[in-house]
Parts: C-alpha cells; sequence; structure tokens
C-alpha cells in the first residue's frame, strides 16, 4: 500500500513535538511480544524502538506519531490492537492524571479532569465533555481531517475508549458500564470484540465518536477524595500541561540527540553532522523555530542537572561531568545563571 502524504496538512499544529509517545511505545512492546521487526515504522525520522523502550519516552508531533502508527498497523498480525492496547491500562497508567481524578471530590469532577489534563497522557485525539438528557457524554474528535484510509480513527478510538474505560473502574469499581458507546466509523469485521469489551451497547456509523454514561454515577465520590492532596496534584498537572505545548520537530530531534550525548559537550557541527546537514542549514532551521542551538542546549544540561541533583547520590562535580562539564566551578557558574540558585542550595 501506498505510504501515506496526507498526513502533511499544512496545519502547523501537527508539526509540533507535544504528543507523549505512549501509545507508539505500546505498538512497539506489541511487535516485540510477537516477533515482528518495528524499524521500518520509523523510517525517515531519525527515531528507532530502542527510544520506546525507556521510561523517559521521547515526544512526537502528530504527524510522526500517526504515521508510525499507520505503518504499524499494517506490519502487525491480527486484528483491534487498539482493543489489545487499551485493555493492558489501569489507573496507574494515566500517571499523574489517574491520581488527579482518584483525589477529586466526585465522578463528575474526575471526569472533567481528566478532559483537561487528556494531552498531559499522550491523547491524540481532542475530547469534550456534553451535557445528555440522562447524563453526560465523552466526545471524541481527530485532530485532522486526512484519515482517508479509515485506518488511523479506529485504532485511536478503540484505545482511548477501552482504557478509559479500564480507568473508570479502577476509580469506581468492576461494576461501572456505560450506557451506550457509539462510534462515527463503519463497523469493523472483529465488532463483536467491541461488545465484549465495553459490556454494554456498541453503535457504529453515528454522527460523532461518543461515550455516554448514566447520571447516576456522576456523583459518585472518588476512593481517594482528599482537597490538599488534590491541590497538590493539580499544581504538579498544570506544570505538565504547560510544559506540553511542545516544540518544532527540528527542536525536539535536536533535544534527543543533545540528551544522548550529554556528557561529550556536543557542538552545533557535531549535531548536524548527526542529522546529515550543514551547520548553517541547521542553524536557519532552529531560527525558523525561533530558537538556537544554544539556547537548546543550555535546557537539555540545566533539565538534566537538576534531575540527577534530585534524585542520585553523585557529587555536584560528578553531576557536572555527567552534563559535560568538565571544570566544576564552570558548572557551578553556568547553572546558577539557568535556574538563579547555586547546585548545592537546589540540593539542600
Amino acid at each position: 500500500m501506498q505510504e501515506p502524504h496526507s498526513l502533511d496538512t499544512g496545519d502547523p499544529r501537527l508539526n509540533v513535538a507535544n504528543i507523549k509517545s505512549t501509545i507508539v511505545a505500546g505498538l512497539v512492546a506489541l511487535a516485540h511480544e510477537q516477533g515482528v521487526a518495528s524499524e521500518p515504522w520509523f523510517a525517515g525520522l531519525r527515531l528507532g524502538p530502542a527510544q520506546f523502550s525507556l521510561e523517559a519516552l521521547p515526544y512526537l508531533s502528530y504527524r510522526q506519531a500517526a504515521l508510525v502508527i499507520r505503518r504499524a498497523l499494517r506490519s502487525l498480525p491480527g486484528r483491534g490492537h487498539g482493543l489489545v492496547l487499551g485493555g493492558r491500562q489501569d489507573v496507574g497508567s494515566f500517571g499523574l492524571l489517574g491520581l488527579a481524578m482518584l483525589t477529586a471530590p466526585n465522578f463528575a469532577q474526575a471526569l472533567r479532569l481528566g478532559i483537561h489534563y487528556a494531552p498531559i497522557t499522550g491523547a491524540m485525539v481532542e475530547l469534550e465533555l456534553e451535557e445528555d438528557r440522562d447524563g453526560v457524554a465523552v466526545i471524541a474528535r481527530m485532530r485532522d481531517g486526512s484519515d482517508r484510509s479509515g485506518e488511523l480513527e479506529p485504532f485511536l478510538c478503540e484505545e482511548l475508549f477501552v482504557s478509559s474505560l479500564r480507568l473508570c473502574r479502577g476509580l469506581l469499581g468492576p461494576g461501572f458500564r456505560p450506557r451506550r458507546v457509539e462510534f462515527a466509523y463503519p463497523a469493523p469485521g472483529y465488532a463483536d470484540e467491541y461488545t465484549e469489551a465495553f459490556e454494554c451497547e456498541v453503535q457504529f456509523r453515528r454522527e460523532r465518536n461518543r461515550v455516554l454514561i448514566d447520571r447516576a454515577w456522576l456523583a459518585r465520590m472518588m476512593p481517594a477524595h482528599n482537597p490538599a492532596s488534590a491541590r497538590q496534584v493539580l499544581a504538579l498537572c498544570d506544570a505538565q500541561l504547560s510544559s506540553n505545548r511542545g516544540s518544532s520537530e527540528i527542536v525536539a530531534v535536536v533535544e534527543r540527540l543533545l540528551q544522548a550525548r550529554i556528557a561529550e559537550n556536543p557542538r552545533l557541527v557535531d549535531i548536524a553532522a548527526d542529522l546529515h546537514m550543514t551547520e548553517r542549514t541547521l542553524r536557519r532551521q532552529l531560527q525558523a523555530a525561533q530558537t538556537s542551538f544554544t539556547s537548546i542546549h543550555d535546557r537539555v544540561r540545566n533539565d538534566s542537572a537538576r534531575r540527577l541533583l534530585a534524585e542520585s547520590r553523585l557529587s555536584i562535580a560528578q553531576v557536572g561531568m555527567a552534563v559535560g562539564f568538565h571544570d566544576a566551578r564552570e558548572f557551578r557558574r553556568a547553572f546558577k545563571r539557568w535556574s538563579g540558585v547555586a547546585p548545592r542550595s537546589l540540593r539542600a
């Protein structure tokens, strides 16, 4: 089948690297289990499967993630891969968002938090909450209108709705069931697996992709409601949402290369060589993204140094060497310039 070029819709938002690649990581793991080579999925993206088996997953643009997913769906045997991946999730898989929903006062508020903070989980569809006559409806819309092959929308809706069902059952207990689940696309050949997964009425060829939830569930108290904990978790969610705005694809690529070689203190010429382009071309592309190599390099070193200072037992000098400084005094000066505080003060 011809490689899809329809992902380049001209919408610059689809080229912003702001999607946490949890779905891609799940597909890579699935390929490994089934003995399928996933390397070809990343052709032309300067990425590889190894980067999706780590705790610190790279951020992708919608264009990149959609391309990898389409390639994956064409190479993986079987069907209903979104149902499979969604069924592997639980409250813990949603990270901070799962904790925020657990500490909310009731399920209605938890749902609102889930919609608002969905981007920090890697959601690739746009979500909204709509009042329904008998409750509420969670609506999922594709970010672009270019899924002409019909491959992407079913997979993303399967993964989203099944994982969300698992999340809700983690919050409310195994008895939770939606009233009805509706999909905008035609029924696939394995539609009976949808009914088995959702345990409720499932309809296809509807106006929108949505899940209807009875009003009786909305007032249910959350099992771990705690106002103080909720405020702290929401502050962390807000910080993640702010940092999740992302950068252009070239900036994200440069960040990844710098992180991989941070102790070497690579120069612009080194990263340009890794990208098979000239220094001038790379500098021009970064300027077009309204940043510079120095700015990205400093940000990557600052973030890595802060993490090492907080999480490791390395000395200040060792942390400096780990982020490319061979002189501890030079590292301390640079860190204070980046952060406004000395490394020792931050660690304390």
